[in-house]
């Protein structure tokens, strides 16, 4: 197998799920990580067992073909735009940028360079998330007619080590989780026509309860509750909620209703979990996942997924399009709320190649 060289700027708490991740697909070459403070770089990297460079001299390595970018999200265009004027391909944490303008921004510059972007989340190439696809575009549900997605929770402060970016520019509920579920549903369903929405603040600071910032109070800047309806080009009306506000809630992640059953979508924020689907009057019955990549945290497919595309030259599946109509129809959410008025989504892009079954776990192709 001819390799693919990555690196890793940002090393965070989510970068130790990427690395190990990144062990279980053989056309990854991890070559190394960096950080913009060079010590977490070097416990990273220890911990791993790769090289930790500094932010220029990995941009600089020719070995390294995709950079992904694991920084703040207000930090991504940022660094993406270093990487891709370094003719290195990057993948990017979620979201893609804080807004659709800066996120044209990434990709126009992408364009012009020739190389390509990649976005979290790819927790749609799940095995489970795969298989749903496959029911649906086989007919499992008749036609799709509506849905429901919920995100609720009373907040990150209660777990994360430094949770205040969670409620600055670029924070709130919608651009942390939203992206799992609208990614997931556009790879279901296809993409979004217009959009309406209420959001709301409830607070406008926020006590940490975690260690090591336990007791410290940090502002809030952005709606901390998104409401939202999405109509899809092809039809369905599914209703969304994103919140930090809620205490506790019954609602399952994501359901779909159509024309002849409705299907239980297990947490788009998992690669695997349970899939249900119920008929009219019916029970709900248990359905076997098809697809590999279903039993643990392989939070570096996507990644993998552009590695294969870049050698078969193909369309890598967690693309920037996709990750900039995302971004649009979050965006679009907290506008319509603003507003007053249903927002048209622009963006149209191709709905992610599905993942055939029965493919061995790492191998994509």
């Amino acid at each position: 197998m001819d390799r693919v060289g990555i690196g890793f700027i940002g090393c965070g708490n989510i970068s130790a799920a990427y690395l190990k991740a990144a062990r279980d697909f053989p056309i990854l070459d991890v070559r190394a990580v960096a950080d913009i403070a060079p010590q977490a770089a070097a416990a990273r990297g220890e911990e791993f067992g790769i090289p930790a460079k500094s932010i220029d001299d990995l941009l600089g390595d020719p070995a390294i073909e995709i950079v992904v970018n694991l920084t703040v999200p207000l930090a991504h265009v940022e660094v993406g735009l270093r990487a891709i004027a370094a003719g290195k391909h990057v993948h990017s944490e979620k979201p893609l940028a804080v807004t659709v303008a800066e996120a044209r921004r990434l990709l126009d510059a992408a364009r012009d360079r020739g190389v390509r972007v990649g976005c979290a989340p790819d927790t749609f190439l799940g095995g489970a998330h795969q298989t749903c696809r496959k029911l649906i575009d086989e007919g499992a549900i008749g036609m799709p007619l509506a849905g429901t997605a919920f995100f609720m929770c009373p907040g990150h402060e209660r777990w994360h080590p430094n949770p205040g970016f969670y409620y600055l520019a670029g924070g709130g509920p919608m651009l942390d989780m939203g992206p799992y579920y609208i990614t997931d549903l556009v790879n279901l369903l296809g993409p979004v026509r217009r959009v309406a929405g209420v959001t709301s603040r409830a607070r406008s600071e926020r006590l940490i309860t975690s260690e090591p910032l336990n007791g410290t109070v940090v502002p809030v800047e952005v709606a901390t509750h998104a409401a939202g309806t999405l109509e899809f080009v092809s039809g369905p009306v599914v209703t969304v909620v994103m919140s930090f506000d809620v205490a506790a809630h019954r609602h399952r992640p994501i359901e779909l209703y159509g024309s002849e059953a409705a299907m239980s979508v297990p947490d788009p924020n998992d690669f695997g979990g349970d899939i249900e689907i119920a008929r009219a009057g019916g029970a709900w019955e248990s359905v076997a996942t098809e697809h590999a990549h279903a039993d643990g945290n392989y939070r570096v497919i996507g990644v993998a997924d552009m590695a294969h595309a870049i050698r078969a030259n193909r369309p890598h599946r967690a693309s920037g399009d996709l990750a900039f109509h995302v971004l649009e129809v979050m965006e679009a959410i907290q506008r319509s709320s603003d507003e007053g008025v249903h927002i048209a989504i622009e963006s149209r892009p191709e709905r992610p190649a599905a993942l055939a079954p029965g493919l061995p776990a790492g191998i994509l192709d």
